[in-house]
């Protein structure tokens, strides 16, 4: 609470921050993904991540008369943009791009492009099996299984052997793997 000249008290005003897209105060880091005629793909640092930065951004190229659209996804951070397919119209393209303060450099924020492949990848996985067994098993389950199978296969063919992967090794990762994969909460009674 502030007072005013009166000694009345008074509510400071809320400041909301505004982004100034004309200034370079703040670049946005982005990557170019992909750069065929006609198309560019970029990539935006995560901290730009915004439905209203990345919408001005694709706004702003729309407005160009060599761009013929700029789509966003705002869950990957990308902007397609598709231009008449000219080196000029990709200068421009480029130019109107470091106007709105854009630099290119390498984005290292968060998980590397490989680690987010590899993850998307396995979800997608994942899904596909839950899918296929309606839901019965995912690969959560399947994995910790295979592993315990493997133990198995160890102690009936190998026996009690210490040389080259022993059951006990695999037993325990297909336990470790198990509780790491599922976690140890408390379900729910029926009655709650």
């Amino acid at each position: 609470m502030l007072t005013n000249s009166h000694g009345n008290l008074t509510t400071m005003p809320t400041v909301k921050k505004r982004i100034n897209f004309n200034t370079s105060s703040q670049p946005i880091s982005t990557k170019i993904v992909s750069n065929t005629p006609g198309r560019l793909r970029l990539r935006i640092a995560h901290a730009y991540r915004q439905a209203d930065i990345m919408q001005h951004i694709a706004n702003t190229l729309e407005a160009k008369p060599n761009v013929q659209k700029a789509r966003t996804n705002i869950d990957h951070g990308s902007i397609v943009i598709k231009h008449d397919g000219t080196n000029s119209s990709l200068d421009d393209v480029l130019a109107t791009l470091r106007d709105l303060g854009i630099i290119f450099a390498e984005i290292t924020e968060g998980n590397t492009e490989a680690a987010t492949t590899v993850a998307s990848t396995v979800v997608d996985l994942n899904k596909r099996v839950k899918q296929a067994t309606d839901g019965v098993v995912d690969i959560r389950f399947l994995f910790p299984l295979g592993l315990s199978i493997l133990a198995m296969r160890q102690l009936i063919i190998k026996g009690l052997q210490f040389e080259i992967i022993p059951w006990y090794v695999l037993a325990w990762y297909s336990f470790d793997s198990f509780i790491k994969l599922h976690g140890i909460t408390p379900q729910k009674s029926s009655g709650e």
